[in-house]
């Protein structure tokens, strides 16, 4: 009977893949996520907002690349072999790249292991709520949030 539970549990999980970004680790929905590539040559666009840091070229396809560190307000990006790039296909929009310095592992969560975020402070609407995994927390992204344009206010 045991299996049976853990079955349905598995059934209503949603899948997040696990990142690193600067010291904090962040769950994407699976769903969101078109292809994980290495980082590579990024071309520069000029006059772009200071995240962007230009596009790339994926079978034929320019996708604008962002820092999730500069857009969080983090320390600049560092690049070594961990470092990758999430091509993120958004439901009617164009894919865009969120450079991450590691691409961890794909979590299960159920509705049960996660804390939704509550009120509307501005420094939190990257996040939609935390997960508890593995004896730890992982913050989960709003990714409509992280796409759009408009900044969070400092």
């Amino acid at each position: 009977m045991a299996d049976n539970k853990n079955l349905a549990t598995a059934l209503d999980a949603t899948q997040y893949i696990g990142v690193v970004v600067g010291n904090e680790q962040y769950g994407i929905d699976i769903k969101y996520i078109d292809n994980i590539v290495k980082m590579q040559r990024i071309t520069r666009v000029p006059k772009a907002q200071p995240y962007f840091f230009g596009v790339i070229n994926i079978r034929g396809e320019i996708i604008p690349v962002m820092s999730l560190r500069i857009k969080f307000g983090k320390e600049p990006d560092e690049f070594d072999n961990k470092t990758r790039i999430l091509i993120i296909k958004p439901e009617q929009q164009a894919a865009i790249g969120f450079i991450v310095d590691e691409v961890k592992e794909v979590i299960n969560l159920v509705d049960e292991d996660i804390e939704r975020s509550t009120g509307n402070q501005d420094d939190k609407s990257f996040i939609f709520g935390v997960g508890k995994h593995d004896e730890g927390l992982i913050s989960l992204l709003n990714i409509p949030a992280v796409i759009s344009e408009k900044d969070v206010k400092e």
